[in-house]
């Protein structure tokens, strides 16, 4: 008689039907997919207006908005880095990015080289092209972009169905869509999930995840932060056997092989051709001072040690961030680890969101926009909505409170905390949004997904009962 066990010795293959999909329960039909994608654009082109209000009507010699471009970008809460980077980085006169640049000693960069990895470096090379002044970059910034938004909204309707509307109508795609260049690395990262999760194809999970850690790949290229993600995407392939069988080290380790292809071929040409201006992008990052514009807990934590003066405290946070944030990377696996030996699937979605929590926390910067990286996952994991709720309007405090602090600062205001309500809002952005990355770390690694293929198989990826004899 043959013994009944446990042993998911069969789980690669419903991973498989999962990735087919099943058409007893279909996906997203068409018309919410093209409301999503509809929707999406609405959103983008209230972002754009939002973003264009800060432009014109003149521009000086050098094409720059005329008058009080900073004042009012502050003031009226519509400030972009895409306008604010038409000058100073060579932008403006058109010099291909990297080749020619250099950064000085106080971390000035210089001769087309800007502080972007080398896919958004040559998106806003093109960009601005076309552009005479500060507007035009905008413009073609955003026609450029727009089409990656439009593709999330899409994948993450195919994904997740009405939860997308996350996305589609969120306040961050208005406030961040076009604050800087970041649309096109999310979408690579929501690519891979669907490449994994949704792209119905009888490869196997190991040949999805070669794809989707090619798009991982290019995101890094883009912007790094999905780079993060190749390890828990790997670990995912590692465990997809199940336990008690041998773990799936050669498909594995074809995951960060396939991530570092689009890597070495996108950014050796730079390294070669111009490695001073290619490597002056990193070293920007890397000697970046903690300041009120880094917007980060190390900054406001430590006030006033933290100011750019005291080498002490900046060389320290130069060390202690990259190894804190590395240990919530090993602490996120380690959990999923402990879920998969418990559970029987390693949630690599989960572990991917944690991870971007400790980076957005822990990090000596937590630019504005980087909310958008965080968006896609409230949509992907079944977040309760008070979190997103109370994440969304602590962002909000942080967008609101430092632009108008911004413009106190600059106005010589008092800009005290018993002043008014600027200081006491960046207050609530900044230890607002620290708490619930904190708690988000834990939550997002105990959910389980929103995904439609979730309810196509079982939901621990194709545990099931196999006969051995």
């Amino acid at each position: 008689m043959e013994p009944v066990t446990d042993l998911a010795t069969d789980r690669v293959a419903d991973i498989d039907r999962d990735a087919r999909g099943d058409r007893r329960r279909p996906g997203p039909g068409r018309a919410l997919l093209a409301l999503l994608v509809l929707l999406t654009g609405l959103t983008l082109l209230a972002g754009y207006a939002n973003k264009a209000r800060c432009v014109g009507p003149e521009f000086d010699a050098l094409g720059r908005t005329t008058p009080d471009f900073t004042l009012r970008g502050n003031r009226d809460l519509c400030y972009s880095d895409i306008t604010k980077l038409w000058i100073g980085r060579d932008i403006d006169r058109h010099v291909f990015p990297y080749l020619t640049g250099s950064i000085t000693p106080d971390g000035e960069l210089r001769g087309g080289t800007v502080e972007y990895p080398v896919l958004s470096g040559l998106l806003m090379w093109v960009a601005a092209i076309p552009s005479h002044t500060d507007a035009e970059f905008l413009a073609w910034s955003a026609l450029l972009m727009a089409p990656f938004g439009l593709a999330t909204g899409w994948l993450l309707g195919r994904l997740a169905r009405w939860r997308a509307l996350l996305w589609a109508l969120g306040p961050p795609l208005v406030l961040y869509a076009f604050h800087n260049w970041d649309l096109p690395v999310v979408a690579c990262a929501v690519g891979a999930i669907y490449a994994v999760h949704a792209w119905r194809t009888p490869r196997p999970l190991a040949d999805r995840a070669v794809v989707a850690a090619v798009l991982l790949g290019l995101g890094f290229a883009f912007k790094l932060y999905p780079g993060a993600f190749v390890l828990p995407l790997a670990l995912l392939v590692l465990t997809a056997p199940g336990r008690g069988v041998p773990l799936d080290w050669r498909g594995a380790a074809r995951v960060p092989l396939a991530a570092a292809v689009p890597v070495v071929l996108i950014n050796l040409p730079f390294a070669v051709a111009g490695y001073e201006g290619w490597r002056a992008s990193f070293t920007f990052q890397e000697i970046r001072k903690v300041d009120i514009t880094t917007n980060s807990i190390w900054y406001w934590g430590f006030r006033p040690y933290s100011d750019t003066t005291n080498t002490v405290f900046q060389a320290a946070v130069d060390r202690v961030s990259p190894v804190l944030v590395v240990l919530s990377f090993v602490a996120a696996c380690a959990v999923g680890w402990w879920r998969w030996r418990r559970e029987g699937s390693f949630p690599w979605i989960g572990v991917s969101a944690a991870m971007l929590c400790g980076f957005l926390l822990l990090h000596k910067v937590h630019s504005p926009q980087y909310t958008l990286w965080l968006l896609p996952f409230f949509v992907l994991l079944r977040v309760q909505w008070g979190w997103i709720a109370a994440y969304v309007v602590a962002d909000l405090a942080m967008y609101v409170g430092i632009f108008r602090l911004f413009y106190l600062l600059n106005a010589g205001a008092d800009a005290g905390i018993f002043a008014g309500l600027t200081a006491q809002a960046v207050a609530v952005g900044v230890w607002g949004r620290a708490a619930l990355l904190v708690g988000l770390f834990v939550v997002f690694l105990r959910v389980p997904t929103t995904l439609v293929v979730d309810r196509l198989v079982p939901e621990r990826l194709g545990v099931s009962r196999a006969r051995t004899g």
